[in-house]
């Protein structure tokens, strides 16, 4: 009888896993479907073991982009289909697939546990996911095929071979909107820096899939009515961010690579600077992408700087990107501006902003910073450098926030890492996609078990702490 009792419990694990549990074992299990895949003959020649299928399949599903192959010489057509899909599944939302499998696998869902799976979709509401996830998938595809039209027909017209030209419209069509920064040539997109159109594209999918479904949603509900009232606050505190960090970003970039002396625009005009400036800044949101020789001596110190807090601010909550989310850094501001004022509440746009969601932001921000700094802290003690001279902090440093917020910038690290530095790279990939909260609450459950419910009925005695 005992027997039969712990083979029936064991049975009905997958039961009992919760929503953070269940969403860090599925990435596990689609990044390790992805490596057996890629590590295939008839995915990969020779060049690529398990390891580097590893590497690139979290690379893929966290939608980052950085990579240790050559995709185009290492990936068979096959192969690029493979890497395509996990691009999708990842940019996608990882996080929503794996909570609308969920329903399979999960019986007697009640509405406290549906509300609890709507969590992990950024709050699609009670009942609401299996039609949002249609949405957005509905978007993503006219989206995708969209831009991969324009792009076959006005951008990559320099490629003859009309199956080529398809196949790397709508690849990187897919890799822009999921912000995944994967492309079919070793330069990424330098070859186009000066076509506007390939440029114009690629920068519309990237901000378009890094807004994130709620923002689409509104916008689209409100087509006809177009206004600041009928927007939801949601909506327009992400408009407003998002163009303000670009404006920021384009024209910061364009001042430190001026100002310090730069490279990276030593060789181009005002316009050519410019729209370079603009691909980068919005590039550096969780894409990766790059129009520019690309290396720590090209650019110069203080342009690596504005990158690296544009790439750990990110993108937007349930967009393709990663980073803290610009709704994080909006909350944190709104509520040091209201410390500065004397306020006891958090306001934005005569809208008070509950303390939940500032305690969140502040979480996501500080357990970012800390996972991000063990991570240069790894790196710099490691020995398994494959070069002579170890590299900088700037560009460890540089590395580790790129891998963490998704976005695929290398400046020349990552293939000169051994394992161990790759290895700390797939994981921060791994984290920074899933998100660090959510990893943590998966740990912290697993830990306390059944105990968290009886905490939460317990009150404590206040005072005050000085800081």
């Amino acid at each position: 009888m005992a027997i039969t009792k712990t083979f029936q419990q064991r049975q009905g694990w997958h039961r009992r896993l919760t929503v953070p549990q269940f969403t860090v074992l599925t990435g596990f299990l689609v990044i390790i479907l992805g490596t057996l895949l890629i590590s295939s003959p008839i995915c990969s020649n020779a060049n690529v073991g398990l390891w580097e299928a590893l590497f690139t399949a979290t690379s893929a599903v966290t939608v980052t982009g950085l990579t240790v192959i050559n995709v185009a010489e290492d990936l068979t057509l096959f192969g690029q289909v493979i890497l395509s899909i996990m691009l999708l599944v990842g940019g996608l939302g990882l996080m929503a697939i794996t909570t609308f499998l969920q329903g399979f696998v999960m019986s007697g869902i009640e509405l406290r546990c549906r509300l609890d799976r709507g969590k992990t979709l950024d709050e699609f509401g009670v009942g609401g996911v299996g039609r949002t996830f249609r949405g957005i998938a509905c978007t993503a595809a006219v989206l995708i095929f969209v831009g991969a039209a324009v792009l076959y027909y006005f951008g990559f017209t320099d490629i003859p071979n009309t199956g080529n030209r398809l196949w790397a419209a709508l690849f990187h069509s897919i890799s822009a909107y999921n912000n995944a920064g994967f492309g079919l040539w070793s330069d990424s997109l330098q070859a186009y820096r000066t076509n506007w159109v390939v440029n114009f594209v690629i920068i519309m999918l990237i901000i378009l899939g890094g807004l994130g479904w709620r923002v689409t949603s509104d916008l689209w509900s409100n087509r006809n009515h177009l206004n600041r009232r009928n927007l939801s606050l949601h909506t327009r505190l992400v408009l407003r961010t998002s163009a303000l960090l670009i404006v920021i970003g384009t024209f910061g970039l364009m001042i430190t690579e001026t100002v310090g002396n730069g490279n990276y625009f030593a060789t181009i005009g005002w316009q050519d600077r410019l729209m370079s400036a603009l691909f980068e800044s919005v590039s550096a949101r969780t894409a990766g992408f790059t129009n520019m020789p690309f290396s720590i001596g090209n650019i110069s110190d203080s342009g690596l700087l504005l990158l690296m807090v544009l790439m750990f601010i990110g993108a937007s909550p349930g967009g393709t990107g990663g980073g803290i989310k610009t709704t994080t850094l909006a909350a944190l501001m709104a509520a040091t501006r209201s410390t500065l004022r004397g306020q006891q509440d958090v306001v934005i746009r005569n809208r008070q902003i509950s303390d939940k969601v500032v305690l969140k932001a502040v979480g996501i921000t500080v357990g970012s910073l800390l996972f991000v700094l063990t991570m240069a802290l790894l790196l710099s003690m490691s020995s398994n450098f494959a070069q002579e001279e170890p590299f900088s902090f700037l560009e460890i440093l540089f590395t580790c926030i790129s891998a963490f917020a998704t976005v695929g910038f290398d400046v020349g690290v990552v293939q000169q890492l051994g394992h161990f530095g790759q290895s700390v790279l797939v994981i921060g990939m791994f984290v920074g996609r899933l998100g660090i909260l959510l990893l943590l609450s998966a740990i912290w459950e697993a830990l306390n078990k059944g105990r968290l419910r009886n905490q939460n009925r317990i009150g404590y005695p206040r005072e005050d702490l000085y800081v």
